[in-house]
């Protein structure tokens, strides 16, 4: 897979500087949510044409490379 940098963007003024799809104003958060909820990968697709199927497996990568950067203080 294509490395999700060139695909999530972070700028300041968009969307609270919350990490977008391509400059989009959709969030990884909004496309996450919308797996969480059940929706297949097609059903996200079909409601957002503008959305490749790349799109959504860099919000994947994206939420991957966070998780595994987490620390856990003790």
């Amino acid at each position: 897979m294509e490395d999700y940098r060139s695909r999530i963007t972070l700028e300041p003024g968009k969307r609270s500087g919350k990490p977008c799809v391509r400059g989009m104003r959709i969030t990884v958060y909004d496309v996450l949510s919308y797996l969480a909820a059940g929706m297949s990968i097609p059903e996200i697709l079909d409601d957002f044409p503008y959305l490749t199927i790349e799109d959504i497996l860099a919000c994947l990568g994206y939420a991957a490379d966070r998780e595994r950067q987490v620390l856990v203080a003790q």
